[in-house]
């Protein structure tokens, strides 16, 4: 079965210190005193015409929040769903946050070709850049991801302005990359619809009025619905299993439930079991956090260890 390679090539052969910038010296205070300059008077516009203010964004839409940040960014798998708009003369809506995090914010954006063309409703992850986030958490995730320059593992390794830059950028790529492979293998995952930067544009789990879907752990299914959610969530990671992968971070929180349908999210710390020394135990803790929510609410079938034996044997480890 394919593997998901975590490896990611930087564009630019990129340095720390060109980070770094001069202080200026402040400049002499003339010992004259200045002479006193006679301003011209402002002049007042013509009847009839408003003072402009403050000048117009002339590379901004004439309405929205900007243009489709779909020219220039990565593009996801294909087949491309009908839904997807790639019109570049869409405009972008934003309409609010759907999710607050340390690692990253979502934001539900409104992507509408104007005068009622084609419109589409995404989610946009922006993953939060040096100076607001916190990667207390990246030590056990990153471990077999490494990218190729040194100049750069080592700026992560001593997490510099420039080495925070690049792992935000890591942790986006990854959920990308994670995100493609999932989907393209059958997995319920939200399609990812570019990658911009930092900015994860994916596909928005929920109902036309821009309503989320709750998340597992808000709803409280039984009988017939608990099996088929429980099963859905077996079939998922089953098949992560069988590519070498851990969600690693796997709790009723980060799965959406919509129309009966079980949508896994939040993917970018997602592990190579074999590659990452953590790996088997960072599956372990996916399947008792899951395990014991389901166990919880009355299903005999979910036993951790079972369950985790048996994931273990689809990714061949077993």
């Amino acid at each position: 079965m394919p593997r998901v390679p975590f490896r990611f090539e930087s564009s630019e052969d990129c340095d720390d210190d060109l980070y770094t910038l001069d202080a200026f010296d402040e400049p002499r205070v003339a010992r004259k005193a200045a002479r006193t300059v006679r301003r011209p008077d402002p002049v007042e516009p013509p009847a009839g015409i408003d003072d402009p203010g403050e000048p117009a964004d002339l590379d901004g839409p004439p309405a929205g929040d900007r243009w489709s940040t779909w020219d220039g960014a990565t593009h996801g798998p294909k087949p491309r769903p009908d839904w997807v708009v790639t019109a570049l003369g869409a405009v972008d809506y934003e309409l609010g946050v759907l999710k607050t995090g340390k690692e990253a914010d979502v934001f539900l954006i409104d992507r509408q070709v104007p005068d009622g063309g084609p419109r589409c409703l995404l989610a946009a992850k922006r993953y939060r850049t040096s100076e607001h986030r916190s990667f207390h958490r990246d030590a056990g995730y990153l471990e077999g991801r490494r990218v190729r320059r040194s100049r750069e593992n080592r700026a992560m390794a001593r997490r510099t302005d420039f080495g925070r830059e690049l792992l935000a950028g890591q942790w986006a790529a990854a959920e990308f990359a994670v995100l493609g492979v999932l989907r393209e293998a059958g997995v319920a995952v939200p399609y990812p619809v570019s990658l911009d930067g930092t900015e994860l544009l994916q596909e928005f789990i929920g109902d036309a009025s821009g309503t989320a879907a709750p998340r597992l752990a808000q709803c409280r299914p039984g009988g017939a619905e608990l099996g088929s959610l429980w099963d859905q969530l077996l079939d998922a990671m089953s098949t992560m299993a069988r590519h070498g992968l851990a969600h690693g971070d796997l709790s009723p929180y980060n799965l959406l439930v919509h129309g009966g349908r079980l949508v896994m999210i939040d993917l970018p710390q997602a592990v190579d079991i074999v590659g990452n020394p953590q790996g088997v135990g960072f599956l372990r803790r996916d399947v008792v956090n899951v395990c014991d929510w389901f166990a919880a609410r009355g299903l005999t079938a979910a036993d951790p260890e079972a369950i985790f034996e048996m994931l273990l044997s689809e990714a061949h480890l077993g």
